[in-house]
């Protein structure tokens, strides 16, 4: 057994086009939105609240996201009873709230992205719509 782990991290200029295109995709739709963008840790490389956005939409986009990267799935899956608990335990930095996604590459986890201030579908789509532009798995 190896006692290293080969790992990948998404690159700032990755994390600016994954914005860049969460924000045109979410002008298409009409919908401003909160987005951030995490590496694997949940460290944040990348963020916007669109002109328009719900305020606190800024606090659960990151949750989001953090909350991808760390169970290296989508968000809203779990129990909400689960999902209110380890959102106290975290003071607010997971949930159990549709809208994040992991971002992965050849299925090695490179960050994730968080998108909040639309209907979980719709924040949903708006973060496939930036992995799609950047070349990650779809999700």
């Amino acid at each position: 057994m190896a006692n290293y782990r080969e790992t990948i991290s998404l690159a700032h200029e990755g994390a600016m086009d994954a914005l860049s295109a969460a924000v045109r995709h979410a002008e298409s739709i009409g919908v401003p939105q909160c987005v951030f963008i995490v590496d694997a840790s949940g460290e944040t490389i990348a963020s916007i609240r669109m002109d328009g956005a719900k305020y606190l939409s800024m606090h659960t986009a990151r949750a989001k996201a953090r909350t991808a990267a760390s169970i290296n799935a989508p968000t809203g899956a779990m129990p909400v009873e689960f999902g209110v608990a380890a959102g106290i335990a975290s003071q607010g930095g997971v949930t159990h709230l549709a809208g994040g996604l992991p971002i992965r590459f050849g299925g090695k986890l490179a960050g994730a992205i968080g998108v909040g201030s639309g209907t979980g579908d719709q924040d949903f789509e708006v973060a496939r719509a930036a992995l799609k532009a950047i070349g990650a798995d779809p999700v």
